[in-house]
């Protein structure tokens, strides 16, 4: 459950982040966070089936700052991606 709220966290920081730094992903802010969430979350699911190392460290009950770092990561890269996608989309059809 941590690692699934740290995404989620990671993924709404990292949405506003890039909708902060480029007005042409900028969602307002709840745009933003949703968009965020909703990436970090994703992203932050797929990372550890693509690397088997991180979920089964997270799996045994390791909680280590690795697992900690890598979802702040997924979670973050995510939350920006989608942020930025979703941000593309609404400003071209705008």
């Amino acid at each position: 459950m941590e690692q699934i709220l740290i995404n989620l966290v990671a993924g709404a920081l990292g949405g506003n982040g890039v909708g902060k730094a480029s007005p042409q992903f900028d969602l307002g802010t709840i745009g933003n966070t949703i968009a965020g969430l909703i990436g970090g979350g994703a992203l932050g699911q797929l990372v550890p089936l693509v690397l088997p190392a991180v979920q089964a460290s997270i799996a045994s009950g390791n909680f280590s700052i690795g697992g900690v770092v890598a979802n702040l990561i997924s979670g973050g890269a995510g939350g920006a991606i989608l942020t930025a996608i979703v941000g593309l989309i609404k400003n071209r059809a705008g």
